[in-house]
């Protein structure tokens, strides 16, 4: 997988380094009456390079270079669960030169977690196309003893578990698990995937809440011991590991990605961007970069991912309600 992804970063900086890459030239007319794209399309994402939001943006990002005969640079802007890379997007110029592919957890769970001044509104974007979905797993390392949801009920001890941060659905699944289970525990939220890896290896937090994709090689490798799954139902990349509502708690948390431009970015180029995007997702090697990084296609329309997005945000908001749990800062 390694050898993959990184196969792809080159080609995507090879891409990136010519005034234009191969593909089929497609454009529209945008506001200022030219061809959409021209020039140089800045693509951010809210996180560090080498994680799962990373590695998704730097997939179609090569996509769209290829296709619509334009360079889009990957710019990452980490921090506050990509709060500030969204707040790049949504003071932009709609006019399609800054984009951005945005997890659900930012518009569906971070404003149960922040102040409401702190909110990030999806009211201010408009959401050009659904990307894919990333699962949460919760693992722990072989060294703990630990196999199943049923031992963390017996352990007899506060549980320290590591999340990706304040706010995101790696903080909520788990929360939502200890709550429902009632086992004593202590969140240690990080900054990211691979930090909360990082710590669960080196058996400095008991269990952490992950995505998939970003512990999977651990997993299949015997380093890390997957308890649970918190989608709807088993995923195909972990057949054998059962859900946590399998396991008797009603726990469900996923994560989805989406690209999004500003406010009022005329339709054509939305147009332009959503085709260019499903081009994309239509080649082998799109699709073999979903299933080498454990991801499920959510390639639905704006009006669809809108949709789900709005369900999720009430659905989250009442369990955080009915479990009285605090996503704050000192959760």
């Amino acid at each position: 997988m390694r050898t993959f992804l990184a196969g792809l970063a080159l080609a995507t900086a090879t891409c990136l380094t010519l005034t234009s890459c191969s593909g089929v030239q497609s454009g529209t007319a945008g506001d200022s009456g030219g061809k959409y794209p021209s020039g140089t399309v800045e693509m951010y994402v809210g996180a560090s390079a080498g994680g799962s939001s990373d590695l998704i943006s730097r997939a179609v990002s090569k996509g769209l270079s290829d296709t619509l005969s334009a360079s889009f640079p990957v710019i990452n802007r980490e921090g506050a669960n990509g709060a500030l890379a969204a707040a790049e997007i949504a003071g932009a110029k709609p006019d399609g030169k800054k984009i951005a592919i945005q997890n659900a957890s930012l518009f569906a769970i971070t404003p149960l977690a922040v102040a409401p001044d702190e909110v990030t509104n999806i009211d201010d974007f408009d959401i050009v196309q659904g990307v894919s979905r990333d699962d949460y797993v919760l693992v722990t390392s072989p060294a703990s003893g630990l196999r199943s949801l049923d031992d963390l009920r017996k352990a007899g001890k506060v549980i320290r578990y590591g999340t990706t941060g304040v706010g995101t659905g790696a903080q909520l699944s788990a929360a939502l698990l200890f709550k429902t289970s009632g086992v004593e525990s202590q969140a240690v939220p990080f900054d990211g995937g691979a930090p909360a890896l990082a710590a669960v290896l080196g058996n400095q937090v008991d269990v952490a809440s992950i995505q998939v994709g970003e512990g999977i090689e651990n997993i299949q490798s015997g380093k890390l011991t997957a308890l649970a799954v918190f989608g709807p139902n088993r995923i195909e990349y972990l057949p054998d590991v059962p859900t946590a509502k399998e396991q008797g708690l009603d726990v469900e948390v996923t994560q989805y990605r989406f690209m999004t431009v500003p406010k009022g970015t005329p339709q054509d180029v939305r147009d332009t961007i959503a085709e260019g995007m499903k081009t994309t997702f239509a080649t082998q090697g799109y699709k073999d970069f979903n299933k080498q990084n454990s991801l499920t296609p959510m390639e639905m329309s704006g009006e669809e991912v809108l949709e789900q997005l709005k369900k999720d945000q009430q659905r989250y908001a009442d369990l955080v309600k009915e479990y009285g749990i605090d996503l704050g800062k000192k959760a």
